[in-house]
């Protein structure tokens, strides 16, 4: 197993409330990076944690565990959410689906 792709760990942070205007801050993403190994997610195990097939659903490997709270995990552009995690004796595995942006 290759760790050689790197991911983002986010933790979104919402803005602070401004009681003059009303409004809301800009939101601040906290990233931290870890070389995983990402692959498409076999269809038998899409089959257990989905009850079918999803469309964009990766498997992560990272050695080690990630015990720091997060919010999603950034791939190269795109955006995903933890479905699934499991942590083994020396590394933390996650099935992840794309989040769509609109």
């Amino acid at each position: 197993m290759r760790y050689d792709t790197p991911i983002y760990f986010q933790k979104v942070t919402q803005g602070e409330y401004d009681p003059t205007t009303g409004d809301y801050g800009e939101d601040t993403v906290d990233e931290t990076c870890v070389m995983a190994s990402v692959m498409d997610t076999r269809t038998e195990t899409m089959q257990v944690v989905y009850g079918s097939i999803k469309q964009g659903s990766k498997t992560i490997h990272i050695q080690n565990h990630y015990d720091k709270s997060y919010d999603s995990i950034r791939i190269d552009n795109k955006i995903y959410r933890v479905d699934y995690s499991r942590t083994l004796r020396n590394k933390h595995s996650f099935i992840v689906h794309e989040v769509q942006n609109g």
